[in-house]
């Protein structure tokens, strides 16, 4: 219990020190902004809102919080600005819990994992596979892009690290057919966890969605009994294009959950919000460094209470 509750303090901690350029990008300019305004008025109000849009929060859903802020503070009439950031991280925290659910991973389990180039998504797909091999589960990779130069080079070197084994064909061979042979493999070893890499260049582009739906369709035909889930990996340094991105994916292949990286990279770490207030899709995973366990589960109040709570 004792090491349970270090290794869970030593999350947070890594959470909200890789979440700092975000939380001093929001939570510096609220902390002057009380300081400056004695009293809650228009001016106060329209700082605030120009701050959450500097985080990349975005106008819509910017706007919704502001909305539900002044009614809130009307109704129950707050007069003290430093009850503001408690009312803030309150609703982004209800707006980050609403409609999200635990990702619970029956066995067998396959990950379709998707994303343009560049989001981190082989390094993701490394971290996952340590995550759950740690976890005791049997854990296989299928490198699935078989278009980028080298990512099948690289995702054998994380399936390495991780100690799990990886099925792989040589560059430009048929993505599709890369996945059905690890559905095989992971048949015959009763594997519990499948990851599968996909392309990512030409994420606007229909031969590209065509081959996901492609590879979507043969996961369905020939994997029927396990639990699928389509993780798309989005970049936080690209702020509102992160939000482009998942409703295109969404639309093409149904994505299930968002694995959010390089949050550590960023002060706009606020597109996690548009993100999940737009879109409605829950987020599975955030990325705060580099190491292998800087993956994290994402939880709703913990990342609010990292991110407003000095």
């Amino acid at each position: 219990m004792e090491n349970q509750q270090k290794d869970k303090k030593g999350i947070f901690t890594r959470l909200k020190e890789g979440l700092s350029r975000t939380r001093s990008n929001i939570t510096s300019r609220l902390d002057e902004l009380m300081k400056y305004y004695s009293e809650i008025d228009d001016d106060f109000f329209e700082e605030l809102e120009a701050t959450l849009i500097m985080a990349d929060v975005g106008i819509q859903t910017t706007e919704a919080i502001m909305t539900h802020i002044r009614r809130q503070v009307k109704d129950e009439k707050i007069g003290d600005v430093s009850k503001i950031k408690d009312l803030l991280r309150d609703k982004v925290s209800s707006i980050l819990v609403e409609d999200t659910h635990s990702l619970e991973l029956p066995s067998p389990t396959v990950f379709l994992v998707v994303g343009v180039n560049g989001v981190g998504k082989t390094t993701t797909i490394g971290k996952l596979a340590s995550l759950y091999r740690k976890q005791g589960k049997q854990v296989l990779v299928a490198a699935g892009d078989t278009f980028r130069a080298a990512a099948g080079e690289q995702l054998e070197i994380w399936s390495k690290r991780a100690e799990v084994p990886i099925v792989r064909h040589g560059e430009g061979a048929d993505p599709a057919a890369v996945v059905f042979d690890a559905i095989q493999s992971a048949k015959s070893r009763k594997t519990d966890v499948l990851l599968c890499d996909t392309a990512g260049r030409l994420h606007n582009k229909k031969n590209l969605m065509n081959e996901l739906n492609k590879i979507n369709r043969i996961i369905d035909r020939e994997f029927p009994e396990a639990h699928k889930e389509v993780l798309l990996v989005v970049d936080a340094t690209t702020g509102q294009n992160a939000i482009a991105q998942a409703s295109l994916f969404k639309e093409t292949v149904g994505v299930t959950g968002i694995a959010l990286t390089k949050l550590d990279g960023t002060a706009k770490g606020g597109v996690i919000i548009a993100v999940k207030a737009q879109l409605g899709i829950p987020i599975y995973f955030v990325g705060v460094g580099e190491q292998v366990d800087d993956l994290q589960p994402f939880n709703a109040r913990e990342f609010a209470s990292a991110l407003f709570d000095n």
